[in-house]
């Protein structure tokens, strides 16, 4: 994945700077990528100064299976009279291929690793004549657990939670925002919005606002209108909410922790006080598939077996990578359920001493101890 940035529409260069500086970096005081650039039917329209053309309606989403969804106006912005929206894939005018070179700018293979099957590119544009628009991008992925681990992928995004600049929104579906975007995650979609400004003047903070008064409106009339529950997966739901960051999850449709075939696999972030930790969770629908999944674990190099666990215990050593840290985990099986507690990697710095980590993680007695208390519920 690329790092975070806001989409170029000829900005000037102090706008461009000012707008990934708001958006922040990945892996740093951060969590969540920006959308890929979307791809603009035409320039954002300039309104008489006297007048808001907002108020006449604006423009109209023409393509019928997402118009339905798509509300017309917020927060003084609505659609570009002068654009049309994009489509592509199933029942689109455009290829699927032709995301990949046009819409998402190289990142679509990430897309359809989750199983993304059509995408609408819309703008948004500032009724008052100002330098500003919102640019959406909304995906329909071929499964509901297809569209919210794409969404856990924008707002984790391998960064660290507990450091993130992303936080929750109530956008009647699951939403998040951070200074320059907002995503909404219902059923098998999930859109994606970005503000972006020509404004050379423009502050961080008023970036920020503008932000949520326009991208942040709109996103909630689009959580409100789009089709699909927002029933989280089983093993999302498995997870055990006490001490979890906001955000916290990670989800995986399979090779969840660089396990190959293992999922769908739902990975959560905890913290307290200064003890980080995870949490992973695997529902299966049988029990020899659930076996299956434990083997994944009890194979790896250095497994010890743990007695008096559930149906099968073990202790493990994980490396999501050769550059990752080597996390140690407790991982149980119950039935159909597999569940486990493990060291979390981002405060694993190697070239912290030992003595200073271990009062950043959990000892073994204490992970042994939740997964058990975890299996008698």
């Amino acid at each position: 994945m690329r790092p975070l940035s806001t989409r170029v529409v000829s900005v000037a260069p102090v706008a461009l700077a000012l707008a990934l500086g708001a958006a922040g970096c990945k892996g740093e005081e951060t969590k969540g990528e920006a959308p890929p650039p979307a791809a603009s039917a035409a320039p954002a329209a300039s309104a008489p100064s006297n007048a808001n053309f907002c108020d006449k309606g604006g423009g109209k989403d023409t393509d019928p299976i997402s118009a339905p969804f798509i509300p017309p106006v917020g927060g003084g912005y609505c659609l570009d009279p002068q654009g049309e929206p994009k489509t592509y894939g199933a029942q689109g005018k455009l290829s699927m291929d032709e995301v990949c070179t046009t819409a998402f700018d190289g990142e679509c293979e990430v897309y359809k690793r989750f199983g993304l099957d059509r995408v609408v590119v819309l703008r948004y544009v500032d009724g008052t004549g100002a330098p500003n628009s919102v640019e959406v991008n909304l995906s329909r992925f071929a499964t509901t657990d297809g569209a919210y681990a794409m969404f856990t992928k924008r707002v984790v995004a391998d960064g660290d939670p507990a450091r993130a600049s992303v936080h929750q929104a109530p956008f009647a579906a699951l939403g998040a925002m951070s200074s320059s975007n907002a995503y909404v995650w219902r059923g098998a979609y999930l859109a994606e919005l970005t503000f972006v400004t020509e404004d050379t003047k423009i502050t961080p903070e008023r970036m920020a606002l503008a932000n949520q008064e326009s991208t942040g409106v709109i996103a909630k009339g689009l959580g409100a209108r789009l089709p699909g529950g927002d029933d989280l997966p089983p093993a999302v739901k498995a997870l055990p909410a006490a001490s979890q960051l906001p955000l916290g999850v990670a989800y995986y449709p399979s090779g969840g922790l660089g396990l190959a075939g293992v999922g769908p696999m739902a990975v959560g972030y905890y913290k307290d006080g200064e003890r980080r930790w995870r949490e992973i969770a695997v529902v299966s629908a049988a029990v020899d598939a659930a076996k299956e999944t434990f083997r994944a674990f009890k194979l790896k190099p250095g497994s010890v077996p743990l007695k008096g666990m559930g149906d099968e215990a073990s202790l493990v050593v994980l490396q999501e990578g050769p550059d990752r840290a080597r996390a140690e985990y407790v991982v149980a099986r119950r039935g159909t359920f597999v569940e486990g507690v493990g060291d979390e990697e981002l405060v694993l710095d190697p070239a912290t001493p030992a003595s200073k980590q271990a009062s950043l993680k959990l000892t073994r007695d204490e992970k042994i101890a939740k997964v058990a208390s975890w299996l008698l519920k």
